[in-house]
């Protein structure tokens, strides 16, 4: 693994890596060699508490509360250079520890760096005069913008650099301060992360890392000393912290699990699909919550569908993540194999035929690898078509008609991402606003910094990216005064 690494046993508060607390250790495991790369704390209330402590110190220090919105633009945009420049090994930490292809990888600090410039150009939003004459006359309110205080900034391991930066650019550009808990299973980017922030100027204990597990999260939401959490993870664990901020009042922004469709219309371009497939469906070895992992076709054209979803699929290269070629990479850890194997198992005693893959790759004994496997035959309610895997698992459903298609893609709890293709642009994109989704693609699926994205149903509360996402991180005073 390239980058720096943190001292042994510490975690990174006020501008410096110290001695954790706990004695606790989690491994690190390389998902491609099973080999574990290191440990890290498993942070206790104590280490969180630091960590709370010090985000509340910086949020009151003049060198960071005397700091104009455009003052915080200028480190944003110094924040992305200092990544651009540690691009190569932030791509090798993140596919150490997570086994993603170096393909995906190669552009987490590109694509983290344009995150940054773009909240870099809200900050117009924060200084823009707010005066409101109250309707019966007589008196103004000015209505100001202020941080919301500390954030908890919770990521996942998938696109660990990505789903901390949606949080960390608006947060720093409002004038938070963070404390950041990242994956278990990918600590080590954020030591890369917090070396770029004190290169381009940080002020210490603005950001701060904490590892751990599950506890170390629970922890860092319940702390009293937090304002607001940010959390991009599972439905189930969304559910936990909640709870916890509803009964602690406390904002919260939920990015969580998806099932998203992608539904061919009659008249899709199926060449152009599959140019799209992998990228649309199968993002990241599966393991990406807006992938468009179930995929419904008319039924005129449905083995034609599956002929082409099975070959496209089985022609992809998987294997090694650190090389450049490869599109399937092992999914993250020994449990989430697991799971993705006990529900091609479960797809298979529903009833669905596996078309590709359904096992391990016989070349690759070592790694967490699953053969990309693609289902037909799938009904609505089958469990493989309503779970989320987060593995190189496809479904293809067949559907008669519109409406049929609507009410098929709408038959999930989930309600994150989605893509309509077809030929006539106007005609699908008219279908797309029957989906209930917080996101959909017309012949393709991307992430506008500009726009709000966010999940409905299960998927999700609040939302991230563009001023909406801007604005979780602020709080609104209204100063009423008499006119003179």
């Amino acid at each position: 693994m390239s980058g720096p690494r943190p001292p042994e046993g510490a975690i990174h508060v006020a501008g410096s890596w110290r001695r954790a607390h706990t004695a606790a250790r989690l491994d690190v495991v390389d998902p491609a060699t099973e080999q574990v790369i290191g440990r890290v704390p498993d942070g206790d209330a104590a280490d969180v508490d630091t960590a709370v402590r010090a985000a509340r110190r910086a949020l009151g220090d003049r060198r960071w509360r005397a700091l104009t919105a455009g003052d915080r633009a200028a480190l944003l945009l110094a924040l992305a250079g200092e990544l651009e420049a540690r691009a190569a090994e932030m791509a090798r930490t993140i596919t150490s520890e997570n086994g993603s292809p170096i393909a995906e990888t190669g552009g987490a600090a590109a694509h983290a760096a344009a995150v940054l410039r773009h909240t870099a150009t809200l900050a117009g939003d924060l200084t823009a005069e707010d005066v409101r004459p109250f309707p019966a006359g007589g008196a103004a309110t000015l209505v100001r913008r202020v941080p919301v205080g500390v954030a908890a900034l919770i990521a996942p391991w998938n696109f660990p650099l990505t789903l901390v930066m949606v949080k960390l650019a608006p947060a720093l550009l409002a004038g938070c301060t963070v404390v950041i808990k990242p994956a278990p299973e990918t600590p080590y980017h954020a030591a890369v992360l917090v070396a770029a922030a004190e290169a381009a100027g940080v002020p210490p204990g603005v950001i701060n890392v904490v590892t751990g597990g599950p506890g170390t999260g629970q922890a860092l939401v319940a702390h009293p000393g937090v304002d607001k959490v940010a959390f991009t993870g599972s439905t189930e664990a969304g559910r936990h912290i909640a709870r916890a901020c509803g009964e602690l009042l406390r904002p919260v922004t939920l990015e969580l699990g998806g099932k998203s469709a992608a539904v061919l219309l009659p008249d899709a371009d199926l060449e152009a699909f599959a140019a799209r497939l992998l990228r649309t469906c199968l993002r990241n070895t599966g393991q990406t919550c807006y992938n468009a992992t179930r995929i419904l076709a008319p039924r005129e054209r449905y083995a034609e569908v599956v002929d082409l979803v099975t070959d496209t699929v089985r022609s992809a290269p998987i294997g090694d993540p650190l090389d450049p070629g490869t599109v399937f990479g092992p999914v993250v850890s020994a449990r989430q194999r697991e799971r993705v194997e006990h529900l091609i198992r479960v797809g298979v005693a529903e009833g669905a035929r596996v078309t590709t893959g359904g096992g391990r790759p016989a070349h690759l004994p070592a790694g967490y690898y699953v053969e990309p496997t693609v289902f037909a035959g799938v009904e609505p309610g089958m469990r493989v078509a309503q779970e989320e895997i987060f593995g190189p698992v496809l479904t293809l459903l067949a559907y008669d008609g519109e409406d049929d298609a609507a009410a098929i893609a709408n038959h999930s709890r989930y309600g994150l991402g989605g893509v309509v293709f077809g030929a006539d642009e106007d005609r699908a994109a008219a279908f797309a606003t029957r989906l209930e989704t917080g996101s959909v693609g017309v012949n393709f699926f991307g992430s506008n910094h500009a726009a709000p994205f966010g999940g409905w149903k299960d998927s999700g509360l609040g939302v991230e990216f563009g001023r909406e996402g801007l604005e979780a991180y602020l709080r609104y005073q209204s100063v009423h005064r008499l006119a003179p």
